[in-house]
């Protein structure tokens, strides 16, 4: 009995130390993924928008392949919820210690509580249930039953089928299984589905805010179009950060659009 008990508390050990590892990694690459980026307003200041987020994506292309090949050598992987994490951190860091000062008062409290908000919201995917199929409930009879009687997914039987999924990330059955979402290390299904598309609208938002009171400090600093040595560290990282909210929007309303609209029309359609 004393043996399984050591090896229990050797896993839980073992465990807490991988996690910290992952999450030391993430938070590495999120400072080196932030210094490269700062490098671009840096010595190319008086670039385009278009140009800066051209070399930006190039940056940010650089730096994952060296995280890949850096990980293949130390066996550590880096935990993509902590990387949303310490990068959502970062940017409202840059926001408090050098936009804040530009920005008025009421606009500043309204800016921290959506990063407050969006930091709970993170927390709460993390931890929630997306529907999980456990043993012993009667969702996992019926699956069994439906499943032992092989039944075809286009026969009437066959509707819970049609609503639970297996995702192989999580080793699950999931309830309205929607997809694994990497990001927020858990699954999106019945239970999690109208928090992740909150959440979602809720990022979106914070960094199209963070990208207007960025850009209103840069226009009041002048270091946009500015030369090479008219642009500090402080206003490079004000630049970069604001490329880097903008990168993150343009990418989550392109992949992420399609998702808005077809709930939207699952609403309508199954009202």
């Amino acid at each position: 009995m004393q043996q399984i008990q050591d090896q229990r508390k050797k896993k839980v050990l073992v465990s807490c130390f991988k996690q910290i590892g992952r999450c030391t990694v993430s938070c590495i690459l999120v400072l080196l993924t932030q210094f490269a980026l700062t490098l671009v307003p840096h010595f190319f200041p008086a670039s385009s928008l278009l140009v800066q987020l051209t070399l930006s994506v190039v940056a940010l292309v650089f730096v994952l392949g060296l995280g890949r090949w850096c990980r293949r050598i130390v066996g550590v992987y880096a935990s993509a919820p902590a990387l949303v994490f310490f990068n959502l951190i970062f940017i409202w860091a840059v926001y408090i210690f050098i936009v804040r000062q530009a920005i008025p008062y009421f606009i500043s409290i309204v800016f921290n509580i959506e990063v407050t908000l969006l930091i709970l919201g993170v927390c709460s995917i993390l931890s929630s249930d997306p529907g999980l199929v456990t043993h012993g409930s009667s969702d996992a009879n019926k699956l069994i039953e439906t499943k032992a009687f092989g039944v075809e997914a286009h026969n009437e039987g066959s509707a819970l089928l049609k609503r639970v999924r297996y995702c192989k990330s999580c080793k699950a059955y999931i309830k309205g299984f929607d997809h694994h979402c990497p990001a927020f290390g858990n699954c999106i299904g019945q239970n999690n589905y109208v928090l992740f598309m909150i959440l979602l609208a809720g990022f979106l938002t914070t960094e199209a805010s963070y990208i207007v009171c960025s850009s209103q400090f840069s226009r009041g600093s002048q270091i946009l179009g500015g030369t090479w040595f008219e642009t500090d560290l402080a206003g490079s990282l004000v630049v970069s950060t604001m490329l880097f909210s903008l990168l993150q929007v343009i990418w989550g309303c392109s992949s992420h659009g399609i998702c808005i609209v077809y709930a939207s029309t699952s609403g309508l359609t199954n009202g």
